[in-house]
């Protein structure tokens, strides 16, 4: 299971993230995507850690909690969606204005 962790501040650090879920267990990994454009963390991550135990009591304590002056998001990562990707979104088929 994978630990989906939202609405962080932009300066949060691997270690911050690290030094939070260490309280509840070894951390396997951290996931910290960042925009392709600016490489700025996008505000989100995701952790990994030892047992499915750990991580469902970190989720219980941490979902809601403020940490750096923020409100955390924390549940069990969903599978990525595919969406549709932009050039196909709206290729043709539809209503014709003249």
């Amino acid at each position: 299971m994978t630990v989906y962790v939202g609405n962080l501040s932009y300066s949060v650090t691997e270690e911050d993230l690290t030094s939070v879920f260490a309280e509840y267990g070894p951390v396997k990994r951290i996931k910290m995507p960042v925009d392709r454009e600016t490489g700025r963390m996008r505000g989100f991550a995701f952790v990994d850690m030892e047992s499915e135990e750990q991580e469902t009591t970190a989720i219980e304590d941490l979902d809601g909690a403020e940490w750096m002056e923020r409100v955390l998001k924390v549940n069990k990562a969903r599978p990525r969606e595919n969406s549709p990707s932009r050039s196909s979104y709206n290729s043709g088929g539809g209503k014709r204005w003249e």
